[in-house]
């Protein structure tokens, strides 16, 4: 697996989220409800559900908002989505990955065909894109948690695959079988986690030009914007000058 960690990219898409608080927790409380409704109500029962109100928890959702979509998935007005998949090549030569949750397959995929041509980029075939990236979980605790050899010791003894340490963070790899069993070890040692979920994590990472780089974000605000978006993960990564002219 790849050591890459992505918290430029994270971080990037945190500070345009703030701006947009009302749609994020939209899309989490979607995810809930989708959740809830695909299993037991009850995230001890239902590691979907304990995901997705981790992801939420993370973004500060109220409680009564979690609450309310857990309660939403049991009732009769709830609705349907089908979670449906896109992939694409962006500006740069770089690969993404969109996950959508969706009441109308025909507008989604539309919208997304749209965005990938408007900005630069173009619709590939289902698989055709994800051979660049493995599906995994992927566990975030703070870097100041504890050193990398601990990080690396806990990751043995909660059955990660691997931890990969930056300067950011101390990231823990795990197959998808074996994620809520290893998200729940490594919670009750070193309590809750920054962030997790089942992530596309690519293999390798594509430098983008600047000029390229400026397109690409672009198309990525676009399709992060969209209602019907819930991800989008792709193998880019850009230069330091190009992140501190978006951020400053």
């Amino acid at each position: 697996m790849a050591g890459h960690s992505q918290f430029k990219n994270i971080m990037f898409r945190k500070g345009k989220q703030d701006k947009e608080r009302s749609k994020l927790f939209a899309k989490l409380s979607r995810e809930i409800t989708v959740a809830a409704k695909s299993g037991l109500p009850d995230p001890a029962h239902n590691p979907r559900l304990r995901t997705a109100i981790i992801a939420a928890k993370q973004e500060s959702v109220p409680k009564d908002n979690i609450a309310r979509a857990i309660a939403k998935a049991t009732g009769g007005d709830a609705e349907n989505y089908d979670e449906i998949r896109y992939e694409g090549r962006g500006p740069g030569g770089t690969a993404l990955i969109v996950e959508t949750m969706t009441d109308n397959r025909n507008r989604t995929s539309a919208d997304v065909r749209a965005a990938f041509s408007k900005h630069g980029g173009a619709m590939a075939e289902t698989g055709s894109m994800t051979f660049l990236f493995d599906h995994v979980g992927v566990i975030a605790y703070p870097a100041d948690k504890g050193s990398e050899d601990a990080m690396l010791e806990c990751a043995l003894d909660a059955g990660a695959d691997e931890c990969v340490s930056s300067a950011e963070a101390h990231e823990f790899l795990t197959s998808i079988e074996s994620f809520a069993g290893v998200r729940d070890a490594l919670e009750a040692k070193l309590g809750a986690p920054q962030s997790a979920a089942i992530t596309w994590r690519p293999q390798n990472m594509v430098q983008v030009p600047d000029e390229a780089g400026e397109t690409l974000m672009k198309l990525i605000e676009v399709l992060d914007d969209h209602d019907d978006v819930q991800n989008v993960y792709g193998n880019y990564e850009f230069s330091d000058a190009l992140m501190a002219k978006l951020s400053g």
